[in-house]
């Protein structure tokens, strides 16, 4: 039976469908979907109504207030801040004037206390505006009217309502529909009304199904802090982030890619009892704020939350629809829930057949670092606000520098070139906004109001990788387009060179057949920082101020090594799942004894060579007793990424294999660690960088799947010349005779044996030629730099028409 047969405004949610956004909005249309079809799969979805849009219209009508709400807009121009302000408090309160007729409120409070039935009396609910041009496909109007939270009992019900109403006219909500050719009079608004989730005592935030500032489609992102969700959506404080990778963890596994702790220094609860303060923020202890808001297990339960509702509203839609959801555990019973889910609008509706990359041409002075939103790159001065009454002062085209950004800044937001915030994290209005706009932000930067001046000029850079940063000076900066749109693809494989695993999602974009060699030592320098061994024997770290270094990084892991591991799958995770399913190649650790030194610990482990270019490094270290333990949790890391995380596609590879016996020592060690060659498709390639493993190829071949021949090492060793050497360095060519007869030796005999050749040196990315020549020799991939595959690619294709007449 129908909950309200009487009621003409009010439509509980079990009664809602997504069809029904002319009626109650875009916000209220998807949650009664959800609550209508996907709490009978388990998702959490707390009960609630809607107050139609037509409630909204009666009000103004009854009070007779439409002409006058009309005639406060004549006129209006938008990027004029302080005359918008004005008429949108003044639109403001003629609704709040008019108020809520009594049959009407009548109708609200009686939905009201039937949910206090099932929840129990003067329940708690969120108030919420749900526009009827809002959550669209194509305008998300997210953000632009208010939202209310810990309402309860009729008084505290009918203010939060007729402020839901008033809301249709804040200045953002007047800006946004102008900007979007939205008749202020043809929009409507409906009102949720929800039972509230208790997150305030414990956490909350916001999913989207894809990479937010690649587009990349096959991860879940997902934000989290403590409390109440607002602070998140309004960027007052940097959240955890976690990715988690939809194909394996649609085959049963855990495959978490990456997890990165947030500052989450405050959090929003409820205000003290019967206070008229509805919500406040209070600082979160020091140890809460070092650990994540929730545990791998809430994390892959949130993951397969979002590709269920992702599924869904895709398989209703005919096609991809990504999706930005907001989620909230409960603090007294521990469930998850989700609150809200709408279609992502800027990376679904971007066009994938210009490929168009930022770079920049030279380093600078960084001033400040934070989050990167977006992959742009922009300069000019900067601007600080740091209050709403200097906005505006703000001359379109400069950099705004703010603590954080609200809904109120759009109209200013609009006009500048790039965005800086103190706070928030990917998933805060101002990363939202920038992303809509097109334009760079760094977001949660901390310190950016107090670091960058007003009138400074600067480069904002977001093209470099998860880091956004901020550098003194005009640089100079290009930009690369390529059109996408009916390239062929070669014979011979080309792969791509790949250490940062923030690059990966973006680099995926690029036309490619893999990841030819993903080294290992960048993630271990720039994330990981410590010495293997230094985890493994903390002991022996002899200094204080280097252990005090290390158990800062290391802390809320119970045992040092985790850490490592934890690391090091994760950055070589992220990789192999950004280019899942073809293969990704990394090599193991090809640190030389001087550069292991440098890493935090490193001194007390490592001996001082005269040549560590041909000393201690590679296949050498990895079944050593002074390393042993080391190359132990390397094995434990990568198993991980295979086992756990599902990734089969990961390929390992051993560096610097002087020796046949110490290839059989080498897989034997691995084996002990869990990673048996052949088992499961486990594949194991060698670097062909040493003459001999060219002399000895057949006999490599017995031990290796596949042979990648490292053009640097392999000139060096071939023509003696040390290629860290300034003097030497003009006779330190790969396309000498003889380093060319040398490679063209190991193609020959990893084809006689039937294994895989491949090259993943400079020289290919440096010279066309040599990239022609490897082609007729017969190669099976070349792995090249990010910035020279498009160029190499189209020689690939001419070389091989050239050849055979033949494109595939």
């Amino acid at each position: 039976m129908d909950k309200n047969a009487t009621a003409k405004y009010i439509r509980w949610f079990e009664e809602i469908r997504i069809e029904d956004i002319s009626e109650v909005g875009g916000k209220n249309a998807s949650i009664g979907e959800m609550y209508r079809e996907l709490k009978k799969v388990g998702i959490k979805i707390p009960n609630g109504f809607a107050i139609v849009a037509d409630a909204y219209w009666y009000m103004l009508q009854s009070a007779g207030v439409v002409d006058a709400l009309k005639k406060t807009m004549e006129g209006l121009d938008i990027y004029n801040v302080e005359d918008l302000a004005k008429r949108g408090r003044k639109a403001r309160d003629i609704i709040m004037e008019a108020g809520i007729p009594e049959d009407l409120w009548s109708e609200i409070r009686t939905a009201y206390d039937r949910l206090c039935l099932e929840y129990g009396p003067d329940t708690d609910v969120a108030v919420r505006s749900s526009a009827t041009a809002e959550d669209l496909p194509t305008a998300s109007f997210a953000g632009q009217q208010e939202t209310y939270l810990n309402v309860h009992g009729y008084p505290a019900l009918k203010t939060a309502c007729i402020r839901c109403f008033a809301s249709l006219f804040t200045d953002r909500a007047i800006s946004y529909r102008v900007t979007n050719n939205f008749d202020h009079f043809k929009v409507g608004l409906s009102i949720g009304v929800m039972k509230m989730v208790r997150s305030d005592l414990a956490s909350s935030g916001v999913i989207f199904t894809l990479d937010t500032e690649s587009g990349f489609n096959d991860v879940v992102f997902i934000t989290g802090a403590y409390g109440l969700g607002e602070n998140i959506v309004q960027g007052a404080v940097n959240p955890d982030e976690f990715y988690v990778f939809k194909p394996t963890l649609k085959d049963g596994y855990k495959p978490i890619l990456q997890k990165k702790l947030g500052s989450k220094d405050i959090k929003m609860i409820y205000g003290h009892g019967d206070s008229k303060i509805q919500t406040r923020n209070v600082e979160v202890p020091e140890s809460d704020r070092r650990r994540y808001c929730i545990n791998d297990e809430e994390i892959l339960s949130l993951a397969r939350y979002a590709i269920i509702i992702e599924e869904y509203y895709s398989d209703k839609m005919g096609k991809l629809v990504p999706m930005d959801i907001e989620w909230a555990k409960d603090g007294i019973t521990g469930e998850l829930f989700i609150v809200q889910a709408r279609p992502e609008t800027v990376q679904a509706h971007r066009s994938r057949d210009v490929l168009e990359t930022y770079y920049l041409d030279e380093p600078g002075q960084i001033l400040v670092k934070g989050r990167s939103v977006g992959s742009k790159i922009a300069a000019g001065k900067t601007r600080v606000i740091t209050d709403i009454s200097q906005l505006p002062n703000f001359i379109p085209g400069e950099i705004l520098v703010a603590d954080t950004t609200t809904p109120d800044w759009e109209p200013v937001m609009k006009t500048a070139s790039a965005i800086v915030t103190n706070k928030g994290g990917r998933t805060c209005h101002a990363a939202i906004v920038s992303r809509e706009l097109g334009i760079p932000a760094v977001v949660g930067a901390e310190n950016a109001t107090e670091k960058l001046s007003m009138g400074t000029e600067v480069t904002v850079s977001c093209a470099e990788g998860d880091v956004g940063k901020v550098y003194a000076g005009i640089l100079p900066f290009h930009v690369e387009t390529v059109d996408l749109k009916g390239l062929k693809r070669p014979r011979t494989k080309i792969m791509m060179n790949l250490g940062n695993p923030e690059e990966a999602f973006s680099l995926s974009m690029i036309p490619n057949d893999g990841i030819g060699l993903a080294r290992m030592e960048f993630i271990i320098n720039s994330y990981i920082k410590v010495h293997p061994m230094a985890l493994v024997h903390p002991h022996k770290v002899k200094d204080e101020t280097t252990l005090a270094a290390i158990r800062q990084l290391t802390r809320g892991y119970e045992n040092m090594a985790d850490y490592f591991v934890e690391k090091l799958s994760q950055g070589v995770g992220t990789i192999a799942a950004a280019f899942y399913p073809k293969p990704v190649v990394v090599r193991m650790s090809d640190f030389k004894s001087n550069e292991y030194a440098s890493l935090l610990g490193g001194k007390y482990f490592e001996t001082e060579e005269n040549n560590p270019m041909i000393g201690f490094r590679g296949a050498s270290r990895y079944y050593d007793d002074r390393y042993r333990e080391g190359f132990a949790l390397e094995c434990q890391a990568m198993k991980k990424v295979r086992d756990e995380m599902g990734l089969k596609n990961l390929i390992i590879m051993i560096p610097f294999c002087r020796r046949v016996e110490e290839a059989e020592k080498v897989l034997a060690e691995m084996e002990k660690n869990g990673l048996k060659k052949g088992e499961n498709g486990f594949q194991v390639y060698v670097m062909c960088e040493i003459p001999n493993n060219i002399l000895l190829v057949d006999e490599f071949s017995k031990y290796f799947d596949g042979f990648s021949i490292g053009s640097n090492d392999l000139t060096q060793l071939t023509l003696g010349v040390d290629r860290d050497s300034e003097i030497l360095a003009s006779s330190f060519d790969e396309r000498d005779p003889g380093v060319m007869k040398m490679v063209s030796m190991a193609i020959q005999g990893a084809k006689r044996n039937g294994k895989h050749s491949g090259l993943c040196g400079q020289a290919p990315s440096d010279y066309p030629e040599f990239a022609e020549f490897l082609v007729k020799e017969g190669i099976d991939s070349i792995s090249l730099n990010p910035d020279s595959i498009m160029q190499i690619t189209m020689k690939v294709l001419e070389t091989e028409e050239k050849n055979d007449g033949q494109i595939y």
